[in-house]
């Protein structure tokens, strides 16, 4: 397995969602930096199961514990080691259906990349509970960046075809934290919810996409040509149990645009450059350019749905019919709000280390 993302800021992922706990180790955050497990815990918060009707009923704490890399309540340099531990796990709701293949999921491959070792309690590796390991790690990276006042926004902008359009960030800032699809529109997150709700009763679930806005972020941020800016944040992005789409800027559609629709022309604005437009989504030629970094992640349907499904039975290679049973999130859109901004972070944070943006020491 990579277990690893980032060259200067890397972050390491360990656990498994049914074991003693999951965490994430990072190497490469600069000394100086104050830094207190309490910093984690409005993060983990968001993440956090059990919070509402319209997500997983597993009830965890998800407080997270520094373990190493703070003295005094400040960084060292030396990695940091954080974990949160498992303490509602419930692996024996996995036994009878070991050698079933959830559709959807990827107990299939895993059974094959690693022999039928792999830990299958809930996804083991492949859940979704080890983004809480990430977002730990997004949380340290927030407050390096706002260092260099930048500020990373998540909010839901699709759930189920139900659209909502940030119309600025001050709404986006307001509005995303106070409902639970965290969405920046009130009123069509009462109509997200609701087609939630729908779903559930229904035995079935909803994909969407969640917009990652990040601002303040300076100019020149990015190393062509593989270690671009969409491409280490899009590789951070697909880490992300389920997300199956990235975009940037205008994304797709610049496809349908002509070049005078799509470029973004310069200009002079309070003593340095910007452009009237931002199609580009900040970014060209994969260095940033100055202007708010754009990002929509497509995330599918949660695979774990009530309905039965046709599967295999690996052991006696035979049809099999499979009825999901546990604690799932119809909807894995919300919650995966927090994983992207965290996602985006640790990406700004490792090339702002790497253009000596950032230092290594925090005076």
């Amino acid at each position: 397995m990579s277990n690893s993302l980032g060259k200067v800021f890397t972050v390491t992922s360990f656990g498994e969602s049914h074991g003693e706990m999951v965490g994430i180790i990072v190497d490469g955050c600069p000394a100086g930096l104050p830094l207190c497990e309490a910093d984690l815990q409005p993060d983990l918060e968001r993440r956090r199961p059990g919070k509402s009707s319209i997500s997983s009923p597993r009830k965890e704490l998800d407080r997270g514990i520094i373990l190493s890399g703070v003295f005094n309540g400040k960084t060292t340099g030396a990695p940091l080691c954080m974990i949160v531990r498992n303490e509602d796990a419930h692996p024996e709701a996995y036994e009878k259906t070991s050698s079933v293949p959830r559709p959807g999921h990827a107990d299939y491959t895993a059974y094959v990349k690693y022999g039928g070792y792999a830990d299958y309690r809930g996804g083991g590796r492949f859940s979704g509970r080890v983004t809480a390991g990430l977002v730990m790690a997004g949380a340290v990276a927030k407050k390096l960046l706002a260092l260099l006042n930048v500020e990373i926004l998540g909010h839901t902008s699709e759930i189920g075809g139900i659209k909502a359009i940030a119309r600025d960030y001050d709404e986006v800032r307001k509005n995303a934290p106070a409902n639970p699809v965290h969405c920046c529109n009130p009123q069509t997150a009462e109509i997200m919810i609701r087609a939630i709700e729908t779903a559930l009763k229904e035995g079935d679930s909803l994909g969407g996409i969640v917009e990652i806005i990040a601002l303040g972020v300076p100019a020149g941020l990015g190393e062509p040509v593989f270690d671009t800016l969409e491409g280490e944040m899009s590789k951070a992005f697909f880490s992300i149990p389920g997300v199956k789409g990235v975009e940037f800027g205008a994304g797709f559609s610049v496809a349908h645009l002509k070049g005078s629709e799509n470029n973004d022309p310069f200009i002079l604005k309070d003593g340095g450059i910007a452009t009237t437009s931002n199609q580009s989504g900040g970014i060209l030629g994969g260095i940033s350019t100055g202007m708010p970094v754009i990002a929509r992640v497509a995330v599918k349907p949660t695979p774990s749905i009530g309905q039965a499904q046709r599967s295999i039975d690996l052991q006696k290679m035979e049809p099999a019919e499979l009825e999901i049973k546990g604690r799932h999130d119809p909807c894995i859109v919300p919650r995966a709000v927090v994983v992207a901004e965290a996602a985006a972070a640790v990406v700004l944070c490792d090339l702002a280390l790497r253009a000596g943006i950032l230092k290594e020491v925090i005076k």
